[in-house]
């Protein structure tokens, strides 16, 4: 195969690049859905308090997407990779936030037997703030700094 010499995430990060970026944050959103719908699921039948569990699962589903959106859906920001971690942390808590206050409510409002309806409806919501937080703010590139005539540094 013409791949062979790369690395298997190099040849999927190559692939990705093809796409455009809504689509690659898509991508990994699902895959980071997956990953939260699975685990609460799992969790819930071993202790069924929903609220509880969707803190655990959502946690789970954060770390995987923070690193599948670094290497397959942003550009490097030039940031150091802590920086972008608390940038994306900072935006991250406001997009899940907002995801699990609608789960909540949902839950509350319309006690059902099926709690990942609301799931999927808080992650739908979130979605769209986390992709336009991470594209403004996480992810953004690194202001450039340039060097005044005089010697001063400015942004």
């Amino acid at each position: 195969m013409a791949f062979d010499h790369i690395a298997t995430g190099d040849r999927l990060a190559e692939l990705a690049a093809h796409l455009p970026r809504p689509v690659r944050f898509i991508m990994v959103g699902g895959i980071g859905l997956l990953t939260d719908l699975c685990a609460f699921t799992v969790l819930l039948s071993y202790a069924p308090h929903p609220l509880a569990m969707r803190l655990v699962s959502l946690g789970l589903a954060t770390l995987v997407t923070w690193r599948l959106n670094r290497a397959l859906t942003f550009a490097p920001s030039a940031r150091a990779q802590h920086q972008e971690a608390m940038r994306y942390a900072i935006v991250t808590a406001v997009a899940q936030g907002t995801s699990y206050t609608v789960f909540a409510a949902l839950v509350l409002a319309l006690p059902t037997r099926q709690p990942q309806l609301a799931l999927l409806a808080g992650a739908a919501i979130g979605a769209f703030v986390s992709y336009h937080g991470h594209r403004l703010f996480a992810f953004a590139p690194a202001p450039s700094r340039t060097i005044a005539p005089e010697g001063v540094p400015h942004p």
